[in-house]
Order: C-alpha cells, then sequence, then structure tokens
C-alpha cells in the first residue's frame, strides 16, 4: 500500500511538474516592421567592390577593355544592367552577381551617372 501510495504521489508530481508555468512573463511580443520590398540587406557598393573593381577599376573608371560603369546610369537603365549582370557581355561572363545581390547592384550603378 505504501509502495503504491508513493508511486501515485511521485507520478502525481511528475505530471504537475510538467504542467507548471515558467517565470516568463506574459507581456506581448513587440512585432517586427515587415520589410517592403523597396528595402534589401545588401550593401550593393561593398559588392561592386568585391566583385567589380579588379576588372572595371578602382573608381569603375574603366580600364583596358573593360568600360567605365561610374557613368553606367547615364547610358542603361537599371533593367539594362540587371541583364548584363545576369547574361554577361562582351568578356563579362553571367553571373559574377546573382539574386538580390545583382538586382541591388543594377539598382545602384544605375543611380551612377
Amino acid at each position: 500500500m505504501k509502495k503504491s501510495l508513493m508511486a501515485l504521489l511521485f507520478g502525481t508530481t511528475l505530471i504537475l511538474g510538467a504542467c507548471g508555468g515558467d517565470d516568463t512573463t506574459t507581456e506581448p511580443l513587440e512585432e517586427m516592421p515587415e520589410e517592403t520590398p523597396e528595402e534589401t540587406s545588401v550593401d550593393a557598393e561593398q559588392v561592386v567592390n568585391q566583385n567589380c573593381i579588379s576588372c572595371h577599376g578602382e573608381n569603375l573608371e574603366g580600364q583596358g577593355n573593360f568600360p567605365a560603369l561610374n557613368d553606367v546610369g547615364s547610358r542603361l537603365s537599371e533593367e539594362e544592367i540587371l541583364t548584363v549582370i545576369q547574361e554577361g557581355q562582351g568578356t563579362m561572363p553571367a553571373g559574377i552577381i546573382e539574386g538580390e545581390e545583382a538586382e541591388a547592384v543594377a539598382a545602384w550603378l544605375s543611380e551612377q551617372q
């Protein structure tokens, strides 16, 4: 009888312990602001510096057979720049920069005039 009572108490303690609350407060969580499509976490200028200056020059002024990019926005639209980045052109291979980075770089370069 004593063993049954102890087993019952032990089992009850385990069940109640598992159902017990925690010490966290019940304050509402802060909502994260939704990111709009225009916002991006990509630093386009940094991506350009990492991927483009070796061919297009330190200040994107162009060198050798590689065209200047420091005024590319005056010659090409953002969509045209993105196409060149994605598909390549001349000696530039396709896909050096991809996805969100390519879109951010195209937008940034289109502002260079």
